[in-house]
């Protein structure tokens, strides 16, 4: 059970110590980042229930009263990870200025963009396993989930009809499967890496082996969409 939350100081405040004066400026959202930062890594490798907030207030320097009177208690950091976690990847989605290419163009810079963004977030393809684990139950919760989502679809449906306009890409698609598709050949080689590697005796995590499977999942999207 989380610990109750009375009051917090939330302006600027010096603590002192026998011997030395350490001042403390009160600044909430970078506070708050900074939890969020740590919390993804903690619940990424040790999922909701084993997850400590003791070992995320220790990392970013803060206590655990700050961390509940931020998030509310244990799941309601988890559900903000979640939900950050989300924005994150759409706003670097976002930032790929996908509608300045040529369709074929915009459709590979978004697979290999994909395909590097998990790669590079291991925590992110584990926090998202384990809120399947649990059914999406903490993600069902969320006000704000399916608005973050949106631009996504969005993006696609728009660069999937340019496509169709230009004769490059064939009709009678859905761009949320055109996302599915994306995502799950993208997804794999982190979730499955180290079951896959051992099974077939692949270095998954070898240069060589990703930027070739980096191409091939590009290809297959592409032999997907195409007239």
């Amino acid at each position: 059970m989380n610990e109750p939350v009375h009051s917090l100081q939330t302006t600027a405040r010096t603590e002192r110590a026998p011997g030395r004066e350490t001042t403390r400026t009160n600044d909430p959202e970078r506070t708050k980042a900074n939890i969020l930062a740590v919390a993804e890594q903690e619940f990424g490798e040790k999922g909701l229930a084993g997850a400590r907030i003791d070992e995320i207030a220790a990392a970013t320097q803060t206590s655990k009263r700050m961390i509940y009177y931020y998030f509310g208690s244990k799941e309601g950091l988890y559900l903000a990870v979640l939900e950050e976690s989300y924005r994150k990847i759409r706003q670097e989605e976002t930032d790929l200025h996908l509608e300045d290419l040529e369709p074929e163009a915009a459709l590979k810079r978004l697979v290999g963009f994909t395909f590097d963004r998990h790669l590079r977030n291991e925590s992110y393809v584990r926090i998202v396993m384990s809120e399947n684990i649990h059914r999406g139950q903490f993600l069902r919760q969320s006000q704000y989930i399916q608005d973050l989502n949106v631009p996504a679809i969005d993006a696609i449906r728009e660069l999937y009809q340019r496509g169709v306009a230009s004769g490059v890409f064939r009709p009678g698609l859905d761009p949320v499967d055109i996302h599915a598709s994306i995502s799950a050949l993208s997804f794999f080689n982190v979730s499955n890496r180290h079951t896959f590697g051992l099974i077939f005796k692949q270095d998954t995590q070898d240069p060589g082996y990703l930027e070739h499977r980096r191409e091939r999942v590009i290809d297959m999207v592409w032999r997907y969409l195409r007239q």
